[in-house]
């Protein structure tokens, strides 16, 4: 049987054209519902239906346009796995609404707040007060009217003012990575109280603020931009962005003009004085100035005659291009670095054709997507020459200025665009495809990442090689606080959570070093100024845990410590531990990453941060209750308030008790040794006590400290108390409060003496290997992040065990800490801690046992509990509501416990079928109108 090729049969005949890699396959099918949201995109600006908040509650829209519904990160409390919660809808959005089409999502720039638009311009805002999935109505859409001219096509929320910290880049010196720290001034206008506003711009060419009264009364303040025609108010994008200058706006009307604005806002006072009268004529009241600036028709977005290096030669668009305008963005001028430096904001726009084009037809052909832009450009306008021969009676007349855009190189894209956003910090630009693949891009010049340009350099995680897989193509895509995962939503509503990768350069299972310390740099940059912007970081954490071991998870660790910085040396300068900004949030990370489950221990090097938080919280708690039990006694003895001193008193005590049980044992399990240095030392190393190891650690000690102060503190503020003058619950928990101190079988002014004598080991052990202030973090920070005792302070222990306890022996009775229960502090690894936790839950914030849920015949439970649960440590408190009363209220959001754990984690509502069972699924139902109208 002769062969096919003898018959000289054309393998193109079979496979496709001639010179064609196609090989006469179909195409790949398109995402499902690209079409219509391409359509969507041309008709409406303003149509992002998924929203990531900077709390971490990840809000969209359903396919049906009628709900939204919430998701977030969250550790599942069973295993430790990170994942997406469970889908929460919120029915206060639909009621709102009417069942109206919903059409645009918008947080704010904290993230506290989330602006609903419908189909008709109507905006309603909610809050989230409690947790990540509760809301809070705050402005009813019914306030505005239902019209279709009042289509929003652009909205922005102003920023808030207030600084934060920001930071540069990572740059390597001397194989030492160095971070540039500094301060990042907010671009104004805002409000004079600090108060949610909102500016839109609506078809039919108005600008709305929205703005909210210092009574939380919600106002609006509509005015008319400049048009040059009257078909130019049919609008259908509009962009945003705030200047030094004022709010740059870029318009795009159905006559295809792109229009630019200066909008200026004043305000009436300029400045707020919370403490005049609230009256509310004489809260501010804005005004606008608005400047018209430019009108550009844009040019060809694509010459189908020309060659790769012809340049455009019309000077408007082709009469029957297919090409719309999908997307319009201001982007904001970039901050150079610590120096302040701005560069100026540039308007990005992409034209997409249909996606069923047909390529016969020459004016079809062409990309799917185009990328313009344009650069803005001042400059003195340019007088006619015989101006000069005009005497004037004024000198040194300047020309004002004006604004010119100049047209930037096209980027032609092979696949449609579905989303451009601005992500990490405004350092890098987002493109999102149709078939799922997103690339990054250089803000200042629009220059592809491509993953390691500069080993010795990173600016962000993008440029240090981190990608996203492919995956499943979606409809909308949102980004994390910290672009380390990305939620897409498809066009059945469906989420899916992406995450970060990196590969470190692995081949043949080995690293690339330079890439993974590049790496290592790019997840700490992003942590830190996550931190600095106080901003969700879970996202990073799920990272961290899934792309690092757990020695690199050490050296992230390290990492983060060095570049925030946090000294981790307070043997002497402990005031600063009250105030600092960032020990929370890295101990918070640093316990997150060794969590395993809620009835698995932590590891170690996780144990001793857990423990710090801990402590960190109550000394804060009696801190702010010894200041106000000083300026306002009668808010001190709130009921809620003695119940959370209460709880953490006893929480205290029961620690402390538990620290120097441990360490009497330690003394006698080490007193074999104490004469043979060399035995002593290698005993040590195979010892790993978590009371021994706090003891040492100078940031635990000093909040030991803190709180043996505020103990006293407390006390003494209840010996000039009358109990009669208190009433109800007050007089139960002072009375309660008074007893748990002074039955304590270890006096506070003894625990003190002992961490005197602790004191004093650690200083001489320094102070004998030759340590001062310059040498001292280094151990400490061993102490803290690897949970090791370092060799500088094997004398210390040994001082300890051999004078330090015994000389205690006198003041303390043993038998009374030895025989004491402390499985409800979670310390331990014994039976009883983890039978405790099976069984029971105990209040993160006050530090009382939650009770138990009751339980019928049948083994149903008949009193369910609803609780809230921390995302990131899986711990639970028992309040679920807004706080009753003022004082305990204003206690919540001085100590930041009001949406946040002790550890730093959001809060979510959950509703479980039984106290502890360990499940945390989450699938409980939540009502949430009923939270909304508390």
């Amino acid at each position: 049987m002769p062969l096919m090729m003898e018959e000289g049969i054309n393998v193109d005949d079979l496979f496709g054209e001639p010179n064609s890699l196609e090989l006469g396959l179909s195409p790949a099918p398109a995402t499902k519902g690209l079409a219509q949201c391409l359509d969507e995109m041309r008709l409406l600006g303003c149509r992002q239906k998924i929203s990531w908040s900077r709390l971490g509650c990840v809000a969209y829209i359903s396919p049906d346009g009628t709900r939204v519904s919430v998701r977030h990160l969250q550790c599942r409390p069973s295993d430790g796995k990170w994942g997406l919660s469970d889908e929460y809808p919120l029915p206060p959005v639909t009621e709102a609404h009417n069942g109206n089409q919903l059409v645009h999502l918008s947080c704010n720039e904290t993230g506290s707040e989330l602006a609903v638009v419908d189909c008709l311009g109507r905006v309603s805002i909610y809050s989230i007060s409690m947790a990540l999935n509760s809301i809070t109505g705050q402005r009813q859409a019914s306030f505005d009217s239902s019209d279709d001219s009042n289509q929003i096509v652009g909205m922005m929320w102003l920023n808030t003012s207030r600084s934060v910290h920001a930071f540069h880049q990572a740059t390597k010196v001397s194989g030492r990575w160095t971070y540039s720290p500094f301060r990042r001034r907010p671009i104004g206008p805002f409000h004079p109280a600090n108060k949610g506003t909102l500016i839109c711009v609506t078809r039919a060419g108005q600008i709305r603020l929205i703005y909210q009264n210092p009574d939380s009364k919600w106002a609006e303040l509509p005015a008319e931009l400049k048009n040059t025609g009257y078909s130019d108010r049919l609008l259908t994008h509009a962009s945003m962005v705030a200047t030094q200058a004022g709010i740059l706006i870029a318009t795009y009307s159905v006559c295809q003009k792109i229009c630019l604005y200066r909008v200026q806002i004043n305000w009436n006072p300029p400045q707020w004085d919370p403490t005049q009268a609230k009256h509310p004529n004489q809260f501010p009241i804005p005004s606008f100035r608005i400047l018209h600036c430019k009108i550009d028709m844009p040019s060809p977005v694509f010459n189908v005659n020309r060659g790769p290096d012809e340049q455009v030669a019309q000077s408007l668009p082709f009469p029957n291009t297919i090409y719309s305008l999908t997307r319009l963005d201001v982007m904001p001028g970039q901050v150079d670095g610590p120096q302040g430096s701005t560069s100026s904001p540039w308007i990005l726009a992409v034209f997409s054709k249909p996606l069923h084009a047909t390529p016969e037809y020459a004016d079809q052909q062409g990309p799917p997507s185009v990328i313009a832009r344009w650069h803005l450009e001042s400059g003195n306008q340019a007088l006619h020459p015989k101006f000069d021969e005009v005497a004037s009676k004024k000198n040194n007349v300047q020309a004002k200025s004006k604004m010119e855009l100049r047209r930037l190189e096209d980027i032609h894209c092979h696949r449609h665009i579905i989303s451009v956003d601005l992500i990490e910090h405004g350092t890098a630009i987002a493109i999102t495809h149709d078939d799922s693949s997103i690339s990054f891009y250089d803000t200042r010049g629009m220059t592809l990442f491509n993953g390691m340009d500069d080993g010795s350099t990173v600016t962000c995680l993008s440029q240090a090689g981190y990608q996203y897989p492919m995956e499943t193509p979606g409809v909308a895509i949102c980004f994390s606080p910290n672009s380390c995962a990305a939620v897409s939503l498809d066009s059945e509503g469906q989420t899916q959570l992406r995450l970060m990768e990196h590969s470190f350069g692995a081949a043949q299972g080995l690293y690339d070093e330079n890439k993974f310390s590049s790496a290592v740099a790019a997840l700490t940059l992003a942590f830190s100024r996550g931190c600095g912007a106080d901003l969700n970081t879970d996202d990073i954490l799920m990272v961290a845990l899934r792309q690092l071991s757990s020695e690199n998870q050490a050296t992230f660790i390290t990492e983060v410590f060095r570049a925030l910085p946090v000294n981790c040396n307070f043997t002497t300068d402990q005031e600063k531990l009250m105030t600092h900004p960032y020990i929370t949030k890295c101990l918070s990370l640093q316990a997150a990453l060794g969590y395993n489950g809620r009835l698995k221990r932590r590891s170690i090097p996780a144990l001793v941060p857990w423990a710090v938080i801990q402590l960190r919280h109550a000394a804060v708690l009696f801190a702010f209750f010894f200041q106000s039990n000083k300026g306002s006694p009668h808010e001190a003895h709130d009921p809620e308030i003695l119940r959370m001193i209460l709880g953490n008193a006893k929480w205290t005590l029961d620690f402390s008790h538990w620290v120097l049980s441990e360490v009497f044992d330690l003394a006698d399990e080490f007193e074999s040794v104490f004469n043979d240095q060399e035995a002593f030392t290698q005993k040590l190393k195979s010892t790993t006590s978590i009371p021994l190891l706090t003891l040492l650690s100078s940031m635990s000690r000093a909040f030991l400290r803190f709180i043996c102060r505020g103990l006293r503190g407390v006390h003494a503020g209840f010996a000039t108390t009358n109990p009669a003058t208190l009433s109800g619950d007050s007089k139960i928990y002072y009375i309660e409060i008074c007893k748990t101190l002074e039955s304590s079988p270890v006096r506070i002014d003894v625990y003190e003496k002992f961490l005197a004598g602790v004191d004093s080991a650690v200083k001489h052990a320094y102070q004998g290997a030759g340590f001062g202030d310059a040498e001292r973090p280094g151990p400490e920070k061993e102490l803290l992040v690897n949970a090791r005792i370092p060799p500088v302070l094997v004398s210390a222990v040994a001082t300890l065990l051999r004078h330090t306890v015994p000389a205690l022996k006198a003041e303390i009775n043993r038998k009374d800490i030895l025989l004491n229960d402390y499985s409800w502090l979670g310390f331990g690894a014994d039976t009883r801690t983890v039978a405790y936790r099976r069984q029971r839950d105990v209040d993160i914030m006050k530090k009382i046992p939650l009770r138990l849920e009751s339980v019928g015949r049948c083994g149903r439970v008949i009193a369910p509990q609803r609780r809230r649960r921390c995302v990131r440590c899986c711990e639970v408190t028992g309040d679920t509501t807004l706080p009753r009363s003022l004082p305990y209220f204003k206690m919540l959001v001085k100590s930041s416990l009001l949406r946040t754990c002790p550890c730093g984690g959001m809060w979510m509502l959950e509703m479980e079928t039984g106290a502890g069972n360990g499940n945390g699924n989450g699938n409980g139902s939540v009502t949430m109108s009923e939270n909304a109208s508390t």
